[in-house]
């Protein structure tokens, strides 16, 4: 008998070391100490704590009643009018070469043409090897550079060769003027400043002595006459105001009155 309850003892007590053992392993293995009971963990939501939160839909911008104003001027003043194409600057193998942004060649060809006053495609292609070297920085052709420079030129709205090339020097040297602009915005020393100021001075002048070369190309021949006095017989006719005649610009314009 008294084995009987060493032996039951004994096993029970086995039996609770090993109903305790694997709690206490667990409570070792997740970094904790031992306790008799684990806190409760917080109810998990569904939703990812580390998820962006959903960002609202803004509201489309309305323009001001003054910004519609321009925008409606603008689109007016370019309705109807057939655009120039850009020019593209190859890459890779074709490297500086220059190309239409057209599908058609031979109608961008024509566009662009029109849009710097020349009807001769030689001339053409000449002007803007001449604008891309001028807009080149190095060895390398700035596609962008090469249409500003080519929207300068068509801004000015040549009517022949002439006042084509002309445009594209005063476009040459307006890059140059700013180029030195902002040279002497960011000179170290007195030289420096000295030979930026100069060339500065200096080309803004050519610029200037430019656009008087245009407007005096643009009315050769113009006669202008003003009436200070007329006397005028019975039955007579007179010429009142400003008369023009044979100019490169504006038409004849007369005014008469009896």
């Amino acid at each position: 008998m008294s084995v009987q309850n060493q032996n039951s003892g004994t096993g029970a007590r086995a039996r609770r070391g090993a109903g305790n053992e694997p709690k206490r392993k667990r409570a070792r293995e997740d970094g904790r100490p031992p306790t008799k009971r684990h806190a409760a963990e917080p109810p998990r939501s569904g939703r990812n704590p580390d998820a962006p939160a959903k960002s609202v839909p803004s509201k489309p911008y309305e323009p001001t009643p003054q910004e519609r104003e321009v925008v409606a001027a603008y689109r007016a003043s370019v309705r109807g009018k057939a655009a120039a194409p850009a020019i593209t600057v190859g890459e890779g193998k074709e490297s500086g070469k220059l190309d239409f942004d057209h599908p058609d060649k031979a109608v961008a060809a024509c566009l662009l043409a029109g849009a710097v006053g020349t009807n001769d495609l030689d001339f053409l292609g000449g002007i803007l090897v001449q604008i891309a070297n001028v807009a080149s920085k190095g060895q390398t052709v700035d596609a962008g550079a090469v249409n500003f420079m080519l929207s300068m030129v068509k801004g000015v709205e040549p009517r022949d060769q002439i006042e084509a090339m002309l445009a594209a020097q005063m476009a040459a040297v307006h890059n140059a003027t700013m180029t030195f602009a902002r040279r002497l915005n960011n000179v170290e020393n007195i030289p420096q400043q000295d030979s930026a100021e100069r060339a500065f001075n200096k080309l803004a002048r050519t610029f200037t002595a430019q656009v008087e070369a245009l407007k005096r190309y643009r009315s050769v021949g113009e006669q202008t006459v003003r009436v200070e006095h007329v006397t005028v017989n019975e039955g007579g006719q007179a010429i009142v105001g400003n008369v023009a005649t044979g100019g490169r610009g504006s038409p004849q314009k007369t005014e008469a009155t009896s």
